[in-house]
């Protein structure tokens, strides 16, 4: 797992090319970069961006995503009382989900891992700030979405039929459809919303981009709760929809899409940037663009193919219960559990990262590979210290913590816990997941798509894999939660070879102080998960109506996190590990003003 053999697999070893405190190791050839191999003081210039400035603006970013998700939160509630967790649920979460997997499959991936490098490199070398270079690259990827719209939607049955169960009855099938078609436009506002945000991060603008899923939620819950209120939640019990009520979901959906969009077009302008359409695109390097972006979207196809067979096991799940009679688990539980999941890894890592990609993308494109890789691990530890406590307390409290939030309306109860169930297999593997995360930034920075391609390949091969053998592997009841366990367990096995890989590329990565580290953190999170788990075992043991009474669930909920958070506080000063400490200044220092 590491370079330098204290956790790495078995196999050579690749010891760090630089000491810690070594800032001018691992500097490049300068005329590799195409500078002046004289001009030394230009790659001095260019310096990582500080740790506490990231964690400083993470901080802020971190604040709109907890709005942003929590608002993004209150809309699955919202959609989860309207139509439950059974098959018309995961009609609508399959007819929903294309626009983003048709987006994110063609141009979507490549805006985000491409166009930031791409854009700041244009902004420090054009003498107009890479303004012709936006204004040229915003015009063709809005051509290209509009185009693709247009395909996705004469293309909607056949769309639906690969994400859908081969279980499904014809009606079952055209609903699902429907739902994809009045929500297929949503692929040319994911695209406005994703292009613009990128022009405004290469701007050091990351503020809207965070705020702006809020329209998104906002809409789509008045959407859900004007469904409940009209159609009732007994409208989803016999599978089937009016006509009507598919084109209020659909449509209301995407108009919630493109609200967010377009907040963001007033603050270009902020930015110092006006955009103007512009068709002239030869000669801008927009080719170099597009062909860095070909592996990104390699790597989103391999990561499709685990989707397709997500959806398409969940699908059958969800048949399969409804024909024994359990309690309904699908598509829509999964996907419920992996906004659970990924909650705290959007607030934390996403948050940090996002605030670290134009300073290390200016840190690679200058050479200095040491301040890139001291960078990174930083970042790693950093976020290792956050993530681990959040882990370790909900995965003993996940169940209780589906049913306070998905146990109302057209759910219930059991149902709710499945997705809690189904939670705990995917946060086995949040550590490494937001690691992996970490280091795919790494090679983006260096414009090195094709890394990240192959270690894709590797990634869904054994995704799919264990997906499949744990699924068929386990009762109707565990299949859903079977596939939530590969995805943890997945991102365990891709450590063991991401890491090493990035490492040979940067000359080390400081691996010994980072995966003692990140040890000494994750033996707190135990003692942490031990408390928390405690404090539920004693809640559900000793309150009869805890499942029942949301306000029994939340404070079992907050108790278990203040224990367990105090525990993971106390071992990691026992531990003596100096990323906590940091943390817990930097909450005291912004407490205090």
């Amino acid at each position: 797992m590491a370079d330098d053999g204290s956790l790495g697999p078995a196999g050579p070893d690749v010891p760090d090319a630089q000491p810690e405190d070594d800032a001018g190791a691992g500097l490049v050839d300068p005329e590799r970069l195409g500078l002046d191999p004289d001009a030394t003081g230009e790659l001095e210039a260019v310096a990582a961006p500080r740790q506490g400035e990231l964690v400083q603006q993470g901080a802020l970013m971190a604040l709109g995503t907890i709005i942003s998700r929590g608002t993004g939160l209150l809309r699955d509630i919202a959609m989860t009382a309207a139509l439950g967790l059974g098959v018309v649920a995961d009609l609508f979460t399959v007819g929903n989900t294309i626009p983003n997997t048709v987006y994110v499959l063609t141009v979507g991936g490549a805006m985000n891992a491409v166009f930031v490098p791409q854009l700041v490199r244009r902004m420090r070398e054009d003498s107009d700030g890479g303004a012709g270079f936006a204004d040229r690259l915003i015009t063709l990827t809005m051509v290209v979405l509009l185009g693709l719209t247009l395909v996705a939607l004469l293309l909607a049955p056949w769309l639906t039929r690969i994400y859908a169960s081969p279980e499904y009855s014809q009606a079952e099938l055209d609903l699902a459809t429907a739902f994809a078609r009045f929500c297929l436009p949503q692929v040319f506002f994911y695209g406005l919303f994703t292009l613009l945000s990128q022009v405004l991060n290469a701007r050091g603008r990351f503020g809207p981009p965070m705020y702006a899923p809020i329209a998104n939620n906002l809409v789509a819950i008045a959407v859900f709760i004007g469904f409940l209120v009209v159609a009732g939640p007994a409208a989803v019990e016999d599978g089937t929809l009016t006509p009507q009520q598919a084109a209020w979901l659909g449509l209301g959906s995407t108009v919630a899409v493109a609200a967010q969009a377009l907040l963001l077009v007033p603050f270009l302008s902020s930015s110092g940037y006006r955009w103007r359409p512009r068709f002239d695109w030869r000669g801008w390097g927009l080719g170099r663009t597009g062909g860095l972006a070909m592996w990104t979207l390699g790597l989103l196809a391999a990561n499709q193919v685990s989707f397709i067979v997500h959806s398409r096991l969940a699908t059958t799940a969800n048949v399969l219960a409804q024909a024994e009679g359990l309690p309904p688990a699908g598509i829509t539980t999964y996907q419920k559990a992996y906004l659970i999941f990924f909650l705290p890894h959007s607030i934390v890592t996403v948050s940090l990262v996002t605030a670290l990609l134009p300073g290390l993308s200016r840190v690679a494109h200058a050479g200095a590979l040491a301040a890139v890789s001291r960078s990174l691990a930083d970042t790693t530890r950093t976020v290792t210290a956050l993530v681990v406590p959040i882990t370790a307390v909900l995965i003993p409290t996940a169940p209780l913590l589906a049913s306070l939030l998905f146990g109302y309306g057209a759910s219930g109860i059991s149902a709710a816990q499945q997705i809690g169930i189904t939670v705990m297999g995917m946060l086995l593997g949040l550590v490494p997941f937001s690691i992996y995360f970490i280091l795919l930034r790494g090679w983006y920075a260096m414009e090195d798509t094709r890394t990240p391609f192959f270690l894709s390949l590797v990634l869904n091969g054994i995704n799919v894999a264990l997906s499949i053998g744990l699924f068929w592997a386990v009762p109707t009841a565990w299949k859903v939660p079977a596939i939530g366990l590969a995805l943890g367990l997945t991102y365990w096995a891709m450590m063991v070879v991401a890491w090493p890989v990035l490492a040979r590329t940067l000359g080390g990565l400081h691996s010994r102080t980072t995966w003692l580290a990140v040890t000494r953190m994750l033996a707190a999170g135990l003692v942490a998960g031990a408390a928390a788990t405690g404090v539920f075992w004693a809640a559900d043991r000793g309150l009869p109506d805890l499942w029942d009474t949301w306000l029994l669930k939340a404070a079992t909920l907050a108790t278990a996190g203040v224990v367990g958070l105090v525990a993971y506080v106390v071992v990691a000063r026992l531990l003596g590990i100096r990323e906590v400490a940091e943390v817990i200044g930097l909450v005291r220092r912004r407490l205090g003003r």
